[in-house]
């Protein structure tokens, strides 16, 4: 049962985790787009987006069976 409740959580993170991405990149593009935006929050949301890609790949790769097992 915990694996279930494990599995269920990582999925509803994961699915959290995309939308956080989606967002941002919804801002960093909108960013981009203003000649007076400013470079450091840009950079700052570009190096938030590719940590939460990281996170989704790492949970992404729990949800990977062992072919070992």
């Amino acid at each position: 049962m915990s694996s279930e409740l494990d599995h269920a959580q990582t999925i509803r993170r994961l699915a959290e985790l995309r939308q956080e991405h989606r967002d941002l990149d919804a801002a960093i593009e909108r960013l981009g787009l203003d000649p007076t935006a400013d470079h450091l929050q840009l950079r700052r949301l570009k190096k938030r987006k590719l940590m939460i890609k990281d996170c989704v790949t790492r949970l992404e790769s729990l949800l990977i069976p062992d072919l070992d097992a």
